[in-house]
């Protein structure tokens, strides 16, 4: 019986529209509910109280933007549970990431919330005064109910193994400390920033195959080619995660004068990046093309790209505009991929005149055992993982901990932070001579690629904004566990998608 109130958004406008006609008043309840709790039954029975029919909307898999591993029941097993309450006449399944458009097609009488949004500016997303511009402007209005409170996201996280014994017991004593408001105001404090990104431009492609197995007349896996996409990855994707937090972004990197892929880079820059271009003679922009399976598992890997330098004459022009314009910036973040582009001299410049300087030295295919952190005299913040930092030292064997001062000693570092995948990242804070651990805080992969990126810039810039290192190391861990849920570089992480996850922890 439950089941048949369950209905499509466009049956739910029909029928609400049918409803008006007949003189009914038509109450509107719309949200996530991930775990149904007596908070979200006392809710609905006293939002039905406002009118004569309850109506309830409920937000798809696809645009639950709480974080990796949510919602941990899918939407159809969210919509029957709530169709199943007496209070409730028909449910909807809302395929968008607010109510808005539900609001304009069912145009209720009253929009019930609970208590908890009744303060508008305590809202990361901004939806619902969106959402209350939608019902006023159908002659309805937002009623708040006052009945007890508790929340989805914290009794999952105590109750349900959303997290591991390790993750939950740190979260605990996180949250003893800082509260999510608290870290709401940190990151809204970096607006202010002025940012500079040097680094090299990365042209990622993906070829998306299915396998068909082995050759006939050799040992070759042979697949079967079924689509590709291209990200604009390396320092445009580190400028990219930053633009949604810093006001002003400035990116320097080089592109290649044959296959540049300019027209491509420049599309995908955020509206607040400033591009700053030097061009490489005879050389491609970086390219990695990655041939993968159905599950991204990678099979194969060709690079395009000049393994001597390739500044040449232009290094001159990228040095003369450091050097006018590093001071000007409040954190320079430096990802460098070891790719050529970044030069012996510049990195002479940008220790010199950066009044803070976040740099990453990528081992990768193109460079390994020829790129390592101390090409650098002085880094404010480094963040390597664990295989860069025991190339840096020539360490395979002795704890990390101990490692990681050894080669942050070498280069100055106030921060040093090690990302170590599944074992989470360790911080090392020399000013106060403190360690801080944080596990992984994904419960989910998709794609670890550009994780460590996230990392670094979310880090980084909470540093260079006067953040607590215990802050940054727990900021630029939610970044790195929401990227992994991205496709390579598909999209940047967003202040609203940091925010929301950043509750969802601390609940």
């Amino acid at each position: 019986m439950s089941r048949e109130k369950i209905l499509t958004l466009d049956e739910l406008a029909v029928r609400a529209r049918q409803l008006r006609s007949q003189g009914k008043s038509v109450v509107l309840c719309h949200g996530t509910f991930d775990l149904m709790h007596a908070g979200h039954i006392r809710h609905m029975q006293r939002a039905k109280e406002e009118g004569d029919v309850l109506l309830v909307t409920v937000t798809a898999d696809a645009y639950v933007n709480k974080g990796p591993g949510r919602p941990v029941f899918n939407e159809q097993l969210r919509a029957e549970y709530i169709a199943a309450l007496a209070c409730v006449d028909y449910v909807a399944i809302n395929h968008a990431v607010t109510a808005v458009d539900a609001l304009n097609r069912i145009q209720p009488s009253i929009y019930a919330k609970g208590s908890d949004y009744r303060s508008h500016s305590d809202d990361v997303t901004g939806n619902i005064a969106l959402e209350q511009q939608a019902v006023v402007a159908h002659g309805g209005q937002i009623f708040y109910t006052d009945e007890i409170t508790f929340s989805s996201s914290s009794l999952l996280n105590e109750h349900f193994g959303v997290f591991p014994p390790e993750t939950k017991e740190y979260l605990k004593a996180f949250r003893q400390s800082w509260s999510d408001r608290d870290l709401h105001r940190m990151i809204a404090s970096l607006s202010g920033l002025k940012v500079l990104v040097v680094g090299d431009a990365i042209i990622d492609q993906y070829h998306y195959t299915a396998p068909l197995g082995q050759t006939g007349k050799g040992n070759i896996l042979a697949v079967r080619y079924e689509s590709e996409e291209q990200f604009a990855g390396g320092a445009i994707a580190v400028a990219n995660h930053l633009a949604g937090f810093a006001s002003q972004v400035t990116l320097v990197c080089g592109l290649g004068t044959v296959d540049s892929q300019e027209e491509f880079i420049r599309s995908k820059l955020q509206k607040n990046v400033e591009p700053v271009f030097f061009y490489m003679e005879g050389a491609p922009t970086v390219t990695k093309r990655r041939f993968v399976d159905a599950d991204l598992a990678k099979l194969f890997e060709v690079y395009f790209f000049r393994e001597d330098p390739i500044l040449g004459k232009n290094e001159q022009q990228v040095c003369e505009w450091l050097k006018r314009h590093v001071g000007e910036y409040d954190v320079v973040v430096t990802p460098d991929f070891g790719n050529g582009f970044i030069s012996a001299t510049m990195i002479d410049i940008l220790c010199d005149r950066s009044k803070y300087l976040a740099v990453n030295t990528q081992v990768n295919s193109g460079n390994r055992g020829f790129h390592v952190i101390h090409r650098y005299a002085r880094a404010d913040f480094a963040s390597l993982n664990e295989p860069e930092v025991r190339l840096a030292s020539h360490n395979r064997h002795d704890p990390i901990e101990s490692v990681a001062r050894d080669v942050g000693d070498r280069v100055r570092a106030r921060h040093f932070a090690v990302t170590r995948g599944t074992k989470g990242v360790i911080m090392l804070d020399r000013d106060k001579e403190m360690v801080h651990t944080v596990p992984a805080l994904s419960t989910k992969v998709i794609d670890r690629i550009g994780a460590g990126d996230a990392f670094l810039s979310l880090a980084g810039v909470c540093l260079g904004g006067g953040l607590p290192s215990e802050v940054a190391a727990f900021i630029g861990s939610a970044a790195a566990a929401l990227d992994v849920q991205i496709v390579c570089n598909r999209e940047p992480v967003s202040p609203v998608s940091l925010n929301k996850y950043v509750t969802t922890l601390l609940k």
